[in-house]
């Protein structure tokens, strides 16, 4: 993503209109040869910035939107795993499974099984010959706590006694639940993905080594400069309008 601001590239398809409006009142002296300059194709330019540069602002706007819905209905769902596995330890079940359904819910909590280990341990143990290497432990990332909610589902469909009086503890709340999620996630990845796209098109729009409006406007200001001369006042009515480069 480029490091230019939203109010950067909204004020350079300001200034074009800006620029736009001069050169559309030097009438028929506005005469360049180069298509590209010529006031349809500007006018053209300036209207088909403008409307991506908002395509950009919606977009971003239903991405945001859509990332604070996502972080709302994952909120709960630590403290939801607690309970669970409270449940789950509430009956007699098999050690092995038990063990499945707290590993599932450590890595929904970011725990690691063991603790992990300190600088001078990992030295003290490299210089007995053992080398040791810890991954990081915490699964936080939307599609791996979606994945082991998954596994967690399942494994509680495997366990007869696994029948809680608590609506949202029962199965079929906690697949309701990660559907939900599920669907959350999907939305910002699709909101996410189209942000993106509209971005690569704003900035071509806007910064194009040769159709980009900020080359353009180089341009119009050179044509205006050969025709109306450096000192003229056509000249210094745009030589001062601003426009930055994509950074």
């Amino acid at each position: 993503m480029s490091k230019t601001n939203e109010t950067g590239h909204a004020k350079n398809v300001a200034n074009f209109e800006t620029l736009l409006s001069y050169v559309t009142g030097y009438g028929a002296v506005y005469n360049p040869s180069n298509a590209n300059i010529q006031l349809n194709s500007l006018t053209e330019k300036a209207t088909a910035a403008k409307a991506i540069n908002e395509q950009v602002h919606d977009a971003a706007a239903k991405n945001s939107n859509a990332i604070a819905l996502r972080d709302l209905a994952f909120k709960p769902l630590k403290q939801l795993s607690t309970r669970v596995l409270s449940a789950v330890k509430a009956n007699s079940v098999a050690q092995q499974v038990l063990d499945n359904a707290v590993s599932h819910h450590r890595k929904i909590q970011g725990r690691r099984a063991t603790a992990k280990l300190t600088a001078e341990e990992k030295n003290n143990l490299a210089a007995s010959g053992t080398v040791v290497n810890q991954v990081s432990a915490s699964q936080q990332s939307y599609d791996n706590l979606l994945d082991t909610l998954d596994k967690q589902i399942k494994l509680l469909a495997t366990i007869p006694q696994y029948a809680p009086n608590e609506v949202d503890l029962q199965l079929a709340s906690l697949t309701t639940l990660y559907n939900d999620l599920l669907q959350k996630n999907r939305d910002v990845v699709a909101n996410t993905s189209q942000l993106s796209t509209l971005r690569i098109n704003r900035n071509n729009a806007l910064y194009d080594a040769e159709t980009g409006i900020v080359a353009l406007a180089q341009d119009v200001k050179n044509y205006v400069k050969s025709v109306f001369g450096t000192t003229s006042p056509q000249y210094k009515q745009i030589s001062g309008i601003v426009f930055r480069p994509l950074t």
